[in-house]
């Protein structure tokens, strides 16, 4: 009969950790990002419009995103995000549901830009 070693916990959550970490890889490897670039009348009043588009940006295939700004001028906002597809993102960024939404948040001339990533490492 084949017995099993025993396994410390501390050792089980590093393994399951590691497991984690693979899997996150694994579904970074075929994600599509988009890179939109926009300048906006007020920061403030645009967030609040973007927070509360959360749940529709998730179920249109938006996965995680980040929030930067220009360092020379808080109102120039760069949106990038992770997304399913790319066909997902166009729909949603070019659909005129967004179109109004964007002209509320008080966007001017959005950039998109839609990437493939082709690789990824940690340094």
């Amino acid at each position: 009969m084949l017995k099993v070693p025993k396994v410390e916990s501390n050792q089980l959550t590093r393994i399951e950790a590691f497991v984690r970490l693979i899997k996150i890889i694994e579904v970074r490897k075929s994600m599509q990002y988009v890179l939109i670039i926009h300048e906006v009348e007020d920061y403030k009043s645009w967030k609040k419009i973007f927070d509360e588009a959360s749940d529709i940006r998730k179920e249109a295939g938006e996965k995680a995103y980040q929030v930067l700004k220009y360092e020379s001028n808080p109102n120039k906002i760069v949106h990038f995000s992770s997304w399913t597809s790319i066909d997902d993102a166009k729909r949603f960024f070019e659909s005129p549901k967004l179109v109004k939404i964007r002209a509320a948040a008080g966007v001017k001339s959005p950039d998109f830009i839609y990437l493939e990533q082709l690789e990824s490492g940690i340094l």
